[in-house]
């Protein structure tokens, strides 16, 4: 039985913009996990605000990237091309689930905004729905964390497999996304 189309497309690379939102991707969900595992760390009030602020930010420019990085896959983005079998179906259905994942963690996020009422960088708030809703502000904080720590899970599980191709399968599904 085989397990990877790997052999018959030897010389396959992905494009150089597919390869960048992979790893922008990759950075900025590493850096909000962390960012928001540390806030709590900042001083509560003003203390946290360039903190948040500074994860917000990110947070919007992981909008862009995905929204950006969505639109390429649809139109130019370079795919490879392989049979079907049961490991490709495991990456495609992987790659979907963290799609979707992402995108339910950056609605979650935006939602958690508006419902805190932020402060952004001492410039501006933003108006908090429903101020005196606690519950729906815990509520909220809640699914966005249960959502990125499953992105963060789901990703690992991801890296594994190329680790698992790369030093057990020996192909190349690793290096196609690497840096060129």
């Amino acid at each position: 039985m085989k397990l990877s189309g790997d052999v018959a497309e030897p010389g396959f690379r992905y494009d150089t913009t597919t390869i960048v939102f992979h790893w922008l991707t990759v950075v900025l969900v590493a850096l909000l996990w962390t960012s928001a595992q540390t806030i709590d760390f900042f001083p509560r009030g003003d203390g946290r605000v360039p903190m948040r602020s500074t994860h917000i930010l990110m947070g919007v420019l992981l909008i862009c990237v995905v929204g950006a990085r969505l639109a390429w896959r649809a139109g130019s983005g370079r795919r490879r091309p392989s049979p079907p079998d049961l490991l490709d179906l495991g990456a495609h259905l992987t790659h979907y689930l963290l799609y979707a994942m992402l995108v339910v963690a950056m609605l979650l996020g935006l939602a958690n905004v508006w419902v805190r009422g932020d402060v952004f960088f001492f410039l501006f708030q933003v108006p908090a729905y429903d101020p005196g809703n606690t519950a729906l502000r815990h509520l909220v904080e809640d699914l966005h964390a249960y959502a990125t720590n499953g992105i963060v899970i789901v990703a690992g599980v991801h890296a594994v497999a190329a680790l698992f191709h790369h030093y057990v399968l020996h192909d190349s599904i690793l290096r196609r996304m690497l840096p060129h």
